[in-house]
């Protein structure tokens, strides 16, 4: 299997618009040349009747169908609110007008 080259990772860093220097260069072109072997390895091994998976644990939904239920009133949402004017909340206010 061919090795993959210090251009063909410049090639590949300017594909994906990342800048690389030299020494980054010479760095990435070993361990990419790894990684892209063991995927190869990784390939041959796969057989064909074993489905493709995500996860190596199935995974569930965990979420609840939804269920209208009544909602407060103002009245029961304001009634333990410390100043409710107007069927609104009253907070103090945080900022100044200038800003």
């Amino acid at each position: 299997m061919p090795s993959i080259t210090r251009e063909e990772v410049a090639h590949l860093a300017r594909l994906a618009r990342i800048e690389l220097t030299d020494d980054e260069l010479d760095h990435l072109a070993p361990q990419l040349d790894q990684i892209i072997g063991l995927v190869g390895q990784v390939s041959e091994v796969a057989a064909d009747d074993i489905p493709p998976t995500s996860h190596a644990l199935p995974l569930t939904n965990v979420m609840r169908e939804d269920v209208n239920v009544p909602c407060l009133t103002p009245e029961q949402a304001l009634s333990g609110a410390p100043a409710a004017e107007e069927q609104r909340f009253r907070v103090p206010r945080i900022l100044d007008e200038e800003a």
